[in-house]
């Protein structure tokens, strides 16, 4: 009985001093009225404002989303979108821990934290586009639709994948949290984890896709594809690492207090090898979209302003920043790759949309438009992601060095993965 309360005091005191650690914590460091907190704090106050309104009377109040438009903004940008660019996640955690490439080491940690937040939030916005919320279960249960429904292979993807990733992002928690022994089984884990995450996210990025495949008469001739899946897939290759290209960029100036040395010394060699991987999908990504558009005798439509509209988005959005890449990688020009990162995210935004709903229903007389409620919503929720990334970086070793200890640890790590590779080739060898 004594070693029960024993037990139980302990408890109690270490939970305390957690809580009074965690609240010192949630202060704010740094400026509180700033432009940015001033005015993503008036989107984020008027978006919740509008999701109250919205919970209360129903999608009608403030959308333009019917039964014959039942995927509007909040799919087509925040999920189809999103999930996309958060594609530097799984190809850098491949790159890095299966490839061994330990050039691109450094980010992983910040790229991990933007895919992990990336789908917490835009997957989690499919709860405001649904009728009936409570009914989000369903999917995951295979309820209604059965067990061989793409949804119901999408859902499981995206709950086992933000598991996935958050076991690969915790070891960074557990270090600014102090837990010494919780992060030692936690980086344990890692590359299993890795590899689960890996095959999930290839798999519902074409999944994605797989979805509009059903909607064959529902989208307009120059993006329909029996190929859609793959070229979802392939594109969020480049997609995600533009992203990384970009954020990248940015946290290097806007959390330069908190970079390590190791970033700030590899960051331009990190830029200019993300530009060579982009421009090799990009390249991938133009051969299969010749494929598909000589095999289905797609020019035929390109003389019509949906004609027009595709070429913009193949030339401008896809053969021109490939060719930036090229040149940026070949000059080592940073600008110039920076450049291509952003018009290959307004063409990822433009595919997308045009997908799912720009070129969707092309052909009827009234179609559909996001409200301005829909797209502050949208707003909200990239503001409310960006609050959250700023405040994990101000305070866990993301961009930042690790504590002393963890290095330490991870060094023991290694020395006992090289001392039972050696008694196991010496065991092998006493075996022949």
């Amino acid at each position: 009985m004594g070693t029960k309360r024993k037990s139980f005091s302990f408890f109690a005191s270490e939970f305390k001093k957690f809580f009074k650690f965690f609240l010192s914590e949630l202060k704010p460091k740094g400026k509180i009225l700033t432009p940015f907190n001033i005015i993503t704090g008036i989107i984020m106050l008027t978006g919740a404002i509008l999701l109250v309104i919205r919970f209360a009377f129903g999608l009608g109040t403030i959308t333009n989303l019917s039964q014959d438009y039942p995927w509007g903004l909040w799919i087509g940008f925040d999920v189809i979108t999103g999930v996309a660019f958060a594609g530097g996640a799984y190809v850098l955690t491949f790159i890095v821990y299966i490839m061994r490439v330990e050039k691109y080491h450094p980010i992983i940690r910040v790229t991990v934290l933007n895919g992990f937040l990336a789908y917490v939030f835009y997957a989690g916005a499919l709860l405001l586009d649904l009728g009936r919320p409570w009914n989000v279960i369903n999917p995951i249960i295979g309820n209604s639709f059965g067990v061989s429904s793409v949804l119901f292979l999408v859902a499981w993807h995206f709950l086992l994948y933000m598991l996935a990733e958050f076991i690969e992002f915790s070891p960074a928690a557990a270090e600014w949290l102090g837990w010494k022994k919780t992060r030692k089984v936690l980086t344990t884990l890692t590359l299993g984890t890795v590899i689960f995450g890996i095959t999930l996210s290839t798999l519902h990025q074409s999944g994605l896709g797989a979805l509009y495949l059903m909607a064959k008469s529902k989208i307009h001739p120059l993006w329909y594809t029996e190929f859609i899946p793959i070229l979802f897939f392939v594109s969020s290759i480049f997609a995600g690492l533009s992203m990384v290209i970009f954020e990248g960029s940015i946290s290097h100036k806007v959390f330069k207090h908190r970079i390590s040395h190791e970033i700030h010394k590899s960051h331009n060699d990190i830029v200019i090898g993300l530009s060579k991987i982009c421009a090799g999908a990009m390249f991938v990504y133009i051969f299969l979209k010749a494929l598909v558009f000589i095999h289905g005798k797609q020019w035929i439509y390109l003389n019509s302003g949906w004609g027009a509209w595709f070429l913009i988005e193949i030339i401008v959005f896809v053969l021109v920043p490939c060719f930036l890449f090229i040149k940026g990688y070949q000059s080592k020009k940073i600008n110039l790759i920076k450049i291509s990162a952003v018009l290959t995210l307004v063409g990822i935004i433009l595919n997308r949309l045009n997908v799912s709903v720009i070129a969707f229903k092309w052909y009827e007389a009234v179609r559909y438009y996001p409200t301005w409620m829909e797209i502050v919503v949208t707003l909200a929720v990239i503001s409310a992601e960006i609050w959250v990334f700023r405040w994990i970086v101000n305070r866990m070793p993301i961009l930042s060095d690790m504590p002393d200890w963890a290095k330490r640890q991870d060094q023991l790590g290694e020395i006992e993965i090289v001392t039972q590779k050696t008694e196991s080739s010496k065991w092998k060898v006493s075996i022949t």
